[in-house]
């Protein structure tokens, strides 16, 4: 199977830095992405992180834009100005920066979250707590019910 699934819980190093599963390393090399691309998500207190995929979903969104207009300018600036590409080193593993601790919370442990086209990294109890409402959502939409509150993004 293609893309990023299942979730994982790694612990940071004492140096700050933690693995990417190798599911998800798997991943990024058939996507062939040279280290990881990361943004803050705009929908949760997480990471958005992946490679030519999630860079190929964020250029289609800014394609609706006209260019040199206010709109575009702004959705370029919070999708690849305040955006990051940390290297991953021979072991898999990268240095969580400043951008990614804040965002997340993160202090000792990262969840690692598949979406398909992209993953998102996590503080665990924040991930467990998230997990809960989109398991309800989803089962909500699936049953016919629609989409939850907050509608589609």
């Amino acid at each position: 199977m293609a893309g990023f699934v299942s979730h994982f819980t790694n612990r940071l190093d004492s140096k700050g830095r933690v693995s990417i599963p190798a599911p998800f390393r798997a991943a990024l090399a058939r996507d062939g992405f040279e280290g990881l691309y990361c943004i803050a998500s705009p929908h949760a207190p997480a990471v958005d992180a992946g490679g030519n995929e999630l860079v190929s979903e964020i250029e289609t969104r800014l394609a609706g834009f006209a260019k040199l207009s206010a709109d575009h300018d702004a959705l370029a600036f919070a999708l690849f100005g305040a955006s990051e590409t940390p290297k991953v080193d021979a072991e898999g593993r990268i240095v969580l920066s400043d951008m990614i601790r804040e965002q997340t919370g993160v202090t000792d442990q990262i969840t690692f979250v598949g979406l398909g086209y992209k993953f998102q990294l996590w503080e665990p109890e924040r991930f467990r707590l998230h997990r809960a409402e989109a398991q309800k959502r989803a089962l909500a939409m699936l049953s016919g019910a629609g989409p939850a509150a907050g509608g589609a993004a």
